[in-house]
C-alpha cells in the first residue's frame, strides 16, 4: 500500500510543480509536498498481516519432522497471548489464548507434548497447533493458558524439558473410505 502512495504522492508533486510553472506560487507547492509525505508516511507504516518484521524467520522452517513418543528435549519455552487471540493460527484453526496449544517451528499439528517447567517442576500438555517461536533462542512457544498452569507468567521465558506424549496419525480404513484421526499412546 506504501509504494501506491508514494505513486500517486509523486504524481501529485508533478501536478503542483506543473501549476507553479503555469504562474502558481510557492505556497502550493508547498501544500503539495506535506501532503505527499504524510500520505507516504500514513499508508506506509499501516499494519494489515499478523506477522510483521519482528516475527519473521531467523532460518527458514525446516518441514515437519518425523518424532516418536517419548522423546525428549530440553530448551527455552515462552508464551504468546493476548496480542493473536482471534486469529487464525498456522493449522487454521482460531487462537485462543486460554487453552492449551502451543508452536513449534516443524512438529506435526496435533503433537501432544508436555511441558515441565525445570524451576517449579509443573507440567502441562499442549497441543501443537501453529508455528514458531521465531526467536531462535526458544524452542516452543505457549498459549497464555499453558503458561498460566507452569506458573511462568511473570518471566515469561521458563527452562523447560518437552516431551512429545502423542502423535496424531490419519488412518485410512479402505473399506469404508473414512479417514479417522487417533493419537498413539
Amino acid at each position: 500500500m506504501g509504494y501506491w502512495c508514494l505513486f500517486f504522492g509523486m504524481i501529485l508533486v508533478d501536478i503542483v510543480v506543473m501549476y507553479n510553472n503555469i504562474g502558481g506560487d510557492m505556497k502550493n507547492f508547498k501544500l503539495g509536498l506535506v501532503l505527499c509525505v504524510a500520505l507516504a508516511i500514513g499508508f506506509g507504516c499501516s499494519n494489515s498481516v499478523r506477522f510483521t518484521s519482528d516475527f519473521l524467520p531467523t532460518k527458514k522452517v525446516k518441514p515437519t519432522q518425523t518424532v516418536a513418543n517419548g522423546t525428549i528435549f530440553y530448551g527455552k519455552v515462552s508464551y504468546y497471548g493476548k496480542k493473536f487471540h482471534g486469529r487464525l493460527t498456522s493449522n487454521g484453526e482460531t487462537f485462543d489464548m486460554n487453552k492449551l496449544t502451543c508452536a513449534h517451528r516443524s512438529m506435526p499439528f496435533g503433537t501432544k507434548l508436555k511441558i515441565t517447567n525445570l524451576r517449579n517442576e509443573k507440567s502441562v500438555i499442549v497441543r501443537v497447533n501453529d508455528r514458531g517461536p521465531f526467536i531462535a533462542t526458544r524452542i516452543v512457544d505457549l498459549s497464555k493458558g499453558a503458561a498460566v498452569k507452569l506458573d511462568m507468567l511473570n518471566e515469561g521465558v521458563a527452562d523447560a524439558k518437552v516431551e512429545v506424549v502423542g502423535i496424531l496419525s490419519k488412518e485410512v480404513d479402505e473399506t469404508a473410505k473414512i479417514v479417522m484421526e487417533t493419537y498413539i499412546d
